[in-house]
């Protein structure tokens, strides 16, 4: 029983997440159905290499990694992929605005 098999031996839930929720990502490669997404054949294609989604659940699988529960704007596939799978999509439009801070208040003249 100490012959588990694993992806690699990078324990990702050590961290938080790469992603967050509603944020835009863009897949790295062609993923294709392997059996677990219903309503298409296996290898059919639920994203294209490039294709952009919005995060819009963040789980675990085998308490290794985690999974991002992606919605892909142009098929409204749901798929759930990987952080290897997936990178941020750096659009100035799509970042939330910086936070700004209040001024101090001036205490000359307090005593």
């Amino acid at each position: 029983m100490t012959n588990i098999s694993r992806d690699s031996d990078v324990v990702e839930l050590n961290e938080p997440p790469r992603f967050n929720y509603g944020q835009r990502v863009r897949t790295k490669r062609t993923v294709r159905n392997d059996g677990t997404y219903c309503g298409k054949d296996v290898g059919d294609v639920l994203a294209k290499k490039g294709e952009e989604g919005y995060v819009m659940n963040i789980g675990t699988f085998l308490q290794q990694h985690y999974i991002f529960g992606v919605e892909f704007i142009l098929t409204g596939n749901k798929v759930g992929m990987k952080t290897r799978e997936l990178e941020a999509v750096d659009d100035d439009d799509d970042a939330p605005a910086p936070k700004k801070k209040a001024p101090k208040a001036s205490t000359e003249g307090e005593e």
